[in-house]
């Protein structure tokens, strides 16, 4: 019998992780079942004392508007600079429409 995808947390690994920048690789289906796991993700300490944030979006599939609000509102606390890379169209979308591109430079 196969895994349930939504029964496993959002692969958001953290790496170059230092004072000045912090890369934050997501992967997979971020769907509303695992919006609490990728908001205490993104309260890693290693985050907050970055000065700048990359979003690495490039592995993921969909994304539910509720994780793209948390997105939001981890980006809008934190005191420095974020740039999301990669995405699909689907996925830049749904950042658009929760306003992420009003809080951060969204490379396509």
């Amino acid at each position: 019998m196969a895994a349930d995808s939504h029964s496993t947390p959002p692969n958001a690994e953290i790496s170059a992780a230092d004072s000045r920048q912090a890369e934050v690789t997501l992967t997979g289906e971020l769907d509303i079942s695992l919006l609490r796991d990728l908001e205490v993700r993104l309260t890693d300490l290693r985050l907050q004392r970055a000065q700048d944030w990359v979003l690495n979006m490039r592995g993921v599939t969909r994304i539910h508007l509720a994780c793209a609000y948390a997105l939001l509102r981890a980006v809008t606390e934190h005191s420095g600079t974020t740039t999301v890379r990669g995405g699909r169209p689907s996925v830049l979308r749904t950042l658009q429409h929760a306003g992420l591109d009003k809080a951060a430079v969204i490379e396509k």
